[in-house]
């Protein structure tokens, strides 16, 4: 293996902030600090500085999804890579290529993700998991006088494996003084309906409440790796002081657990010998891998297999680089409860603009898409790779205004928080109850030696054939 990854497919477009954003801070120069509880750009001069993901790559010690790791992903699964991959947004893992050589040889894997339940409604930002492990995407073909749209699903449908969902109210509780149990219990039941109505197959997924699932198996994973970790390692990897309470430092144990497969013996069964060589796939935010890290080293210990993860880069607040997304601030992100009006007046009023002050200097020196939110949001939302490019370089060369720019992402995410929303009204307490209930789980991987790429390819083709014929 060699000692530095390849670097991913050159970005077209180049989508990701690489320049630093001229905005004032109070005091000197800082290193970036990202972890699960902080994420800040590095100050130099005054000037807040876009996230350097190669130096996390090297500082958090992963590895680079390399075109290799993309081809082989089609290859094997006979699926154009998502538009989070192909764009890398998703940029880094550990142990990916495991996960491929389970999928090539028909062993069984989960998918594991979560969501830290903090307010009524989820935003932009914290959909960005979700839509990776189940989102719809649009292949359009063109047949004489047709034009034919099918929907290629993604991370759950591609792979065929059971997918848990941890809801951690505890976590949230233990960290905001202002929460009562109440409150994050009510938030978790309705960011569950959120998560929801992103579309999941409710025969493959479990989603599960920390404060209402906790207990048996579980718990019992809990306690294995409580005994694993010692404060003072705590306290290194997150940062904690003598004056933090003590859950949060256990947390730790907790969000660990999930990632193997005999927590979960209504899914996986109960022979211990056999599911423990079940490891987990995760896709989250790159802050959150020092909590994995933590269980892979656990895992070890335990005899359990190390999650494998897939991490991605932060979705932009609307403030640009030098400003953060925060749930409790409404201007800093579009939320998924917003209005169609809303979501046009904040980006309007509130997304950074990588243009130029006038009309006129934009259509003389072009305007910087690289730092534009707008832009940014564009680069997660719009799934056609040349009309992107075509917007970038317009937008370069001047020949797209400002206003032109946001109108084009207004559009975008109008359409898609809108579909969610009508997709919403129909998940009831009933649904929630339907995903929330532990049960055994329908899936393949795993199940039984098959040809993966050629079944998956067989299946788009028997598509494509109904629906010309229809």
């Amino acid at each position: 293996m060699p000692d530095k990854d390849p670097q991913p497919p050159a970005l077209e477009p180049k989508a990701l902030p690489t320049t630093a954003v001229p905005v004032s801070t109070d005091g000197a120069s800082q290193e970036q600090r990202i972890d699960p509880f902080d994420v800040k750009g590095a100050v130099v001069d005054g000037k807040v500085l876009a996230i350097d993901y190669e130096k996390l790559i090297r500082d958090f010690g992963t590895r680079r999804i390399s075109p290799e790791i993309l081809e082989r992903f089609e290859k094997l699964t006979g699926h154009k890579p998502h538009i989070f991959l192909r764009r890398g947004m998703f940029f880094s893992h550990r142990d990916l290529e495991r996960i491929l050589d389970r999928y090539e040889q028909g062993k069984a894997f989960f998918l594991y993700t979560g969501r830290g339940p903090s307010s009524e409604s989820m935003h932009l930002g914290h959909m960005i998991p979700f839509m990776f492990t189940k989102y719809d995407v649009p292949i359009i073909f063109e047949r004489p006088g047709k034009l034919i749209k099918l929907w290629i699903r993604w991370l759950q449908d591609v792979f065929d494996v059971p997918l848990v969902i941890m809801l951690t109210d505890d976590e949230k509780f233990l960290f905001k003084p202002n929460l009562s149990i109440a409150d994050v219990l009510g938030f978790s039941r309705n960011n569950c309906k959120d998560i929801i109505a992103v579309g999941f197959d409710v025969k493959k997924t479990f989603i599960f409440s920390d404060l209402e699932f906790m207990g048996g198996a579980f718990y019992e994973n809990v306690v294995k790796v409580s005994r694993c970790i010692t404060g003072n390692q705590s306290k290194a990897t997150f940062g904690f002081t003598d004056i933090d309470n003590i859950g949060k430092m256990h947390f730790a144990a907790i969000q660990a657990s999930t990632a193997f497969a005999t927590t979960f013996p209504h899914i996986f069964g109960t022979d211990t010998k056999t599911v423990k060589e079940i490891p987990s796939l995760i896709p989250c935010a790159i802050d959150q891998d020092p909590y994995f890290r933590l269980t892979r080293d656990v895992a070890s210990r335990l005899k359990y297999q190390k999650p494998a993860l897939i991490h991605a880069q932060f979705f932009p607040a609307l403030g640009g680089p030098g400003s953060k997304m925060s749930a409790s601030i409404d201007s800093s992100a579009i939320f998924m409860n917003d209005t169609m009006n809303t979501i046009k007046k904040k980006i309007n009023k509130y997304a950074f603009s990588g243009g130029q002050a006038t009309s006129e200097e934009q259509r003389q020196f072009g305007g910087n898409p690289d730092v534009d939110v707008s832009f940014q949001y564009l680069t997660f939302f719009l799934e056609d790779d040349e009309d992107l490019e075509s917007i970038r370089q317009s937008y370069l060369k001047g020949e797209l205004l400002t206003g032109e720019l946001k109108a084009r992402c207004i559009k975008e995410l109008q359409t898609f928080i809108a579909a969610f929303q009508e997709r919403k009204k129909a998940v009831t307490d009933e649904i929630v109850k339907s995903y929330m209930t532990p049960k055994p789980l329908e899936w393949s991987q795993g199940k039984g030696p098959k040809k993966q790429a050629e079944s998956a390819v067989a299946e788009v083709t028997q598509k494509i054939k109904d629906a010309v014929v229809g």
